[in-house]
């Protein structure tokens, strides 16, 4: 498995709050929800996503985009006038105005997962919202800029045509249709930022396409528990094992045994995150001999026993 499909195999949609949202110039959305990152793209018209401290970004009609971190932000029609929201959307899917009072359901709902002005609006915003936890989903967000867009134009393989005619559907099983098209859109717009030449791609999503590299991150990926050491990784990429350790400290900024380590510390502390499983079942799943060889590591790496971090983990 390549590292990006581990990375994602760990962020999945559920219960998202997906919309539209309709409106005719000038307008402004504000969005408060608290989501590890949220999905944004203009269906009709085009728009500029504005963010205290940082400069507004260009939102061309089809371009995707993808915000992420909780803090809030908006969406507007023109960033340079101070407009009043018409709406904050909250991380529960309700609404508030500018001044932070609720509005009912009648004064913005337009229909299914569709608020705003008017049906026939000019301008159409569609959102989705992810909640994200855990080490190895901090690996693929402290790797992504705050905003990062994919021109229409690029767009290869994310299927937003589909998420787009879904939410208008009152269907049963509506909310599990969009949640897996909305984690099919985040891949392809996530593949396809990475493919352009002006994206920063991290160390482990250029690795895979490494020869030397890449079947060894395969290898520590497919089968984590193994006794891995440099020799066994080294003939994983068929080199010996001074050109894999130098290729791999190169290529992904430190050594083969560090990187190891790192991965299945991220492993075990999901694991304790997510799962009943005992500190000695974890410890064998990730390649430690023991929960006591899992904790030393452990305490090492995050400061904090597994059976703390897991009481934490749970107590939010």
């Amino acid at each position: 498995m390549d590292t990006l499909s581990e990375v994602l195999d760990h962020i999945r949609s559920s219960g998202a709050l997906v919309g539209r949202n309709l409106m005719s110039p000038p307008w402004s959305i504000g969005f408060d929800e608290g989501a590890s990152m949220t999905l944004v793209t203009m269906l009709r018209g085009d728009g500029w996503i504005v963010q205290e401290g940082a400069g507004p970004v260009r939102l061309s009609n089809r371009d995707l985009a993808v915000v992420t971190g909780p803090r809030p932000f908006g969406v507007t029609s023109d960033p340079d006038a101070r407009i009043a929201p018409l709406y904050v959307l909250s991380a529960q899917g309700t609404c508030t105005d500018g001044a932070g009072r609720a509005l009912a359901q009648e004064d913005v709902s337009l229909g299914v997962r569709t608020c705003g002005t008017r049906l026939d609006a000019e301008h159409a915003l569609l959102t989705g919202s992810y909640t994200a936890t855990g080490r190895i989903a901090d690996r693929l967000l402290t790797a992504l800029p705050r905003v990062l867009v994919v021109p229409g134009r690029h767009r290869r393989s994310a299927p937003l045509e589909l998420l787009e005619a879904e939410i208008a559907r009152d269907e049963p099983g509506q909310q599990a249709v969009l949640d897996r098209l909305l984690d099919l859109v985040l891949v392809g717009t996530l593949r396809d930022w990475f493919a352009l030449p002006e994206a920063s791609a991290p160390r482990w999503y250029r690795a895979a396409a490494d020869p030397v590299v890449g079947p060894a991150l395969s290898a520590i990926h497919d089968d984590p528990a193994r006794p891995w050491d440099v020799g066994s990784l080294a003939r994983e990429a068929e080199v010996s094992r001074a050109t894999f350790a130098r290729r791999f400290t190169e290529v992904m900024g430190e050594p083969p045994i560090s990187y190891l380590t790192g991965w299945r510390l991220c492993l075990a502390a999901d694991l304790l995150q997510r799962s009943d499983d005992s500190i000695e079942s974890i410890a064998r799943r990730v390649g430690y001999s023991s929960a006591y060889a899992l904790s030393a590591a452990f305490v090492r790496e995050y400061d904090v026993r597994p059976g703390r971090h897991r009481a934490l983990a749970r107590a939010l």
